[in-house]
């Protein structure tokens, strides 16, 4: 049980580690959350301070939600535990206990871990999220719809008896737990008042 909890803590504290609050100190010295969306995830990176920096903050997320499950795999096998490194991190970046459990969105920290649980499933379902992305300019419609995607084809996965039950417990907490952080986005969406990819704010 001790390795469970010891599991389960230290991979939120890595997800709690807020990118792109510490890429809009380092690049501009401001606080990210005081400009565009408010939000520190790439998409506002990439509004407040550029691509390059941007594409630091994605890479930054991705690899906060790969590494606890990377470190779990190089010393056990046992499948919970990859899961709880993969979901301590995910719940440290959407509630992050050094902004005052706030946080992102999840989906870049969510997509490290669960690419190396379901790597070609997780390898589809960024296609098709980009390609949303891209025809729409909605990043948080091709989030949402990617992240939709993940729960429905995981359950009939599960029905069909092709994975097992912690696998599909892990995404449902896991999908269930960036749908809730996007909440704002749908209503926005639902209203026609979500900003588009390359809208000023």
């Amino acid at each position: 049980m001790l390795t469970y909890i010891v599991v389960l803590v230290a991979s939120y504290l890595l997800g709690s580690i807020p990118t792109g609050l510490l890429m809009g100190k380092a690049v501009r010295g401001i606080d990210i959350r005081r400009y565009g969306s408010g939000n520190t995830g790439a998409t506002n990176a990439l509004r407040v301070l550029g691509p390059k920096a941007s594409a630091a903050v994605l890479v930054g997320d991705f690899f906060k939600g790969m590494l606890p499950v990377v470190a779990v795999a190089a010393f056990t096998d046992v499948e919970v535990l990859k899961i709880l490194a993969a979901l301590g991190a995910l719940a440290g970046h959407n509630w992050s206990i050094y902004m005052g459990f706030r946080g992102g969105r999840g989906v870049a920290t969510g997509l490290g871990g669960f690419i190396l649980l379901s790597p070609w499933l997780a390898t589809i379902i960024i296609a098709l999220g980009v390609a949303v992305m891209v025809a729409s300019r909605y990043v948080s419609l091709g989030s949402i719809i990617g992240t939709s995607l993940v729960m429905i084809v995981t359950a009939l996965l599960f029905l069909l008896g092709n994975i097992s039950s912690p696998h599909f417990t892990y995404v449902v907490i896991g999908t269930s737990m960036i749908l809730f952080k996007h909440r704002g986005n749908l209503e926005r969406l639902l209203k026609g008042r979500e900003h588009k990819l390359g809208d000023q704010i």
